[in-house]
């Protein structure tokens, strides 16, 4: 009786303190292919990202030749001679390895390049977001390009194109 009696009261006071919360959705990824400065600097990462690639798998082409190279003539290298041909091979590696980390790594050039073209964008797209919001009243707006496992969405929550709209207006 005592549980019970608990119980009841504590389930009063949630009811009491809930509130109704209004809730939104966007797809910043929609929102950003809408946007034409976005795309340019994404196309730009892009042609950077290939360049980069290409400079790797050049210097790969060229350890992968030295390697056959050495596969075909390491019968008829003295112990010192094989050595040193394994030792330049694996300095050659650790070098392009260094220079993808230098590219590709988490705060490598193209990481870097990234945030220097595209966080202004994004600060921008989140201002828009953040405004549709609070003249909306909306309490939480959920991003359906960061959340996994959506399994049913209301369209009449989604924002998407207002924020749109938004972005456009404030430049």
């Amino acid at each position: 009786m005592k549980r019970t009696l608990i119980a009841l009261v504590a389930l009063l006071a949630c009811l009491g303190t809930a509130r109704a919360q209004k809730i939104a959705y966007v797809n910043t990824e929609t929102i950003l292919g809408e946007i034409p400065a976005y795309l340019a600097a994404q196309s730009q990462l892009d042609a950077l990202s290939d360049r980069y690639k290409a400079t790797i798998e050049t210097e790969l082409g060229k350890i992968e030749t030295l390697y056959q190279n050495y596969q075909s003539a390491r019968q008829s290298m003295t112990a010192a001679q094989r050595q040193n041909a394994e030792n330049e091979i694996i300095s050659k590696e650790r070098v392009v390895q260094e220079k993808q980390k230098i590219y590709f790594g988490e705060d490598g050039i193209m990481a870097q390049k990234a945030e220097e073209l595209l966080a202004p964008i994004r600060k921008d797209v989140n201002r828009a977001i953040e405004e549709i919001a609070s003249a909306g009243g909306y309490d939480l707006v959920i991003d359906l390009a960061a959340v996994q496992g959506v399994v049913y969405k209301n369209e009449s929550l989604d924002i998407t194109r207002r924020v749109i709209e938004r972005y456009f207006e404030n430049l």
